[in-house]
């Protein structure tokens, strides 16, 4: 089968799966869990239905699976047992009876779309036959450092959150003194880098879509844009760590 039908089959499945399980619990907030569990499933599901994967398929395969992994079950320990996630409180509110299929619609399709197109590097690498070069090595040492980033990031705030004495406080040490959202960095990081390791091929070079659509979604929709706009509104002291750090990038904060 044609590796992109493949996938779009999977996460489909993926997705349809998510959302009855859902809908049976009351609890849209699944949906998040999913996202990294299903680029792993989709990388996993294609190298092993190729034949004639190369070592570049199984680097990218790795790449991604330890990555989706580990988002998954980091997301799963945060999220499990602590109630529908405010977002979807609201949109069940708003819509009431309906909110299933509106779900469906807006979030789970939505979400399935854009899987499909940041992983278009793990698709493609598999159309052609590839080697482990320069550019993979350039990818997997980007990828080491954004996951670095994002589990640095994510156990600094965890232990800082674990802390009532930091309730309404701002994590300002650590990663999160040189960027506001270290983990996004890293995210952003990782999939840049299994981008470049899929333009080992010439036809991977389209992955780079992927790569870029994850960056605007990070930075711009469902990332900091969004987040920000929160914390400003319930953190007091948000508004000067925004004016000294810098948003994405890691750099010296400004004095």
């Amino acid at each position: 089968m044609n590796e992109l039908l493949l996938a779009a089959l999977t996460i489909a499945i993926l997705m349809v799966a998510t959302w009855l399980v859902s809908v049976a619990i009351k609890d849209a907030s699944i949906v998040d869990i999913s996202w990294g569990l299903g680029f792993a499933t989709v990388a996993t599901v294609l190298w092993i239905a190729d034949d004639s994967k190369s070592n570049l398929d199984t680097l990218l395969w790795l790449m991604t699976l330890l990555w989706g992994l580990r988002l998954c079950l980091y997301l799963a320990r945060r999220n499990l047992g602590h109630g529908e996630d405010y977002r979807y409180v609201a949109m069940r509110k708003r819509w009431g009876p309906a909110f299933p299929l509106i779900s469906f619609l807006t979030v789970y399709t939505l979400q399935g779309t854009l899987m499909w197109v940041v992983s278009l590097p793990v698709q493609l690498s598999h159309r052609a036959e590839g080697s482990i070069g320069v550019l993979a090595v350039i990818g997997a040492v980007l990828w080491v450092v954004g996951l670095y980033f994002e589990v640095v990031g994510d156990i600094q705030l965890t232990r800082f959150k674990a802390d009532p004495a930091n309730q309404g406080k701002v994590l300002d040490t650590g990663l999160w003194r040189y960027t506001r959202h270290p983990n996004y960095f890293g995210d952003a990081c990782v999939w840049w880098g299994i981008a470049i390791v899929a333009c080992s091929v010439s036809v991977g070079v389209w992955g780079l879509i992927g790569a870029a659509v994850m960056n605007v979604l990070l930075l711009k929709v469902s990332g900091v844009a969004l987040l920000e706009r929160s914390l400003v509104r319930r953190k007091p002291e948000y508004q000067a760590y925004i004016d000294r750090t810098s948003a994405f990038i890691p750099r010296p904060p400004k004095s």
